[in-house]
């Protein structure tokens, strides 16, 4: 079956897209992109050395040719930082392509809704693909399109929480009145299940880091997480059945010679 992930035109076999930060190693990392499948990872810009090549750094564990280098703003709280630290990342050649984030409050990570839509426009008037992280409203995921951003990124829960995902109805209502660009869940997914759920309630792919790499088999639940989110879009494709309150028989009367 043919159903690729498009993003900005560009065209990804996976639907998962996987982190850098929390694993014990960089090979443990290497090791787990290998089994997540993904074929595009995240980098915070603040974490790779980009003025001294020579020493080592995440970069040198990534499979460029196989994956693609989606930078992101973590860590960043104003939309100057955010700007600045997207500009950085494109200036050292990661890419144009930018995970948005500005946060707004400290404790629990969320987003500051107000200030990503600012540098959102800012970016997309400066050539980025921003993919803004935001939370679960319907009318800021609006005006983040309308912003110019390629696809939009509501959190299932607080990041790194692994709590899964928490607002369900929410997710549903984006996914229904959300046309034109992906909808990809960020941040809470905690092991396989919320994955599947993510994807069955139609999101169009999930991004995941601390899930996989602070589980205690991060390789182990890397290839997990992969056919969960296959799993759960093919049953978001083939369409659940019908909820009944009574039981229905799995092999009805009807037609019965008795």
């Amino acid at each position: 079956m043919n159903d690729d992930l498009v993003i900005a035109g560009k065209t990804f076999h996976s639907r998962l897209i996987v982190g850098t930060g929390k694993y014990r190693s960089f090979p443990e990392m290497k090791r787990a992109h290998e089994a997540s499948g993904a074929e595009m990872v995240t980098v915070a810009v603040r974490r790779v050395n980009l003025s001294d090549r020579s020493k080592e750094s995440l970069l040198d564990y990534i499979d460029r040719d196989r994956m693609f280098i989606l930078p992101n703003t973590a860590g960043c709280y104003t939309v100057d930082e955010a700007v600045r630290t997207a500009r950085l990342g494109r200036e050292a050649g990661l890419s144009n392509w930018v995970k948005l984030e500005v946060i707004g409050d400290e404790k629990t990570l969320f987003p500051d809704v107000m200030g990503l839509i600012e540098a959102t426009r800012t970016l997309v008037k400066e050539g980025f693909v921003v993919l803004p992280y935001t939370n679960d409203d319907l009318i800021i995921a609006k005006r983040l399109i309308d912003a110019g951003a390629s696809a939009v990124m509501p959190l299932g829960a607080p990041i790194g929480s692994g709590m899964g995902i928490q607002n369900p109805t929410n997710i549903r209502i984006m996914r229904e009145m959300i046309t034109g660009v992906p909808l990809i869940v960020d941040a809470g997914v905690g092991t396989a299940s919320d994955a599947a759920i993510a994807m069955e309630l139609g999101a169009d792919a999930v991004l995941m880091n601390t899930g996989i790499a602070c589980a205690q088999d991060a390789v182990m639940m890397a290839d997990a997480m992969r056919h969960a989110v296959i799993a759960g879009r093919q049953a978001y494709l083939a369409g659940r059945i019908e909820k009944k309150l009574y039981a229905t028989a799995s092999s009805p009367l009807a037609g019965v010679v008795r």
